[in-house]
């Protein structure tokens, strides 16, 4: 049987101990427009990595670029 944990912040799923998971920094940019809307990191291309629009906007993590509206 699969246990089903409430969605977080932006639906964002949570591990089994409550946390949400953070992103991994090899996540593209394209998997992560399917979830956040074909404006998320405008101007960085689709295969680009998530920790390397990261560094490159100055911030560290994904809530942060989210706020900022990256």
């Amino acid at each position: 049987m699969t246990k089903h944990y409430p969605k977080g912040l932006d639906n964002r799923m949570r591990d089994e101990d409550g946390q949400i998971r953070k992103k991994r920094s090899d996540t593209l940019v394209g998997t992560l427009r399917e979830t956040y809307g074909e404006d998320f990191a405008k101007g960085y291309r689709s295969d680009a990595e998530l920790g390397t629009v990261l560094k490159r906007e100055g911030v560290d993590s994904l809530d942060q670029l989210l706020k900022r509206g990256t």
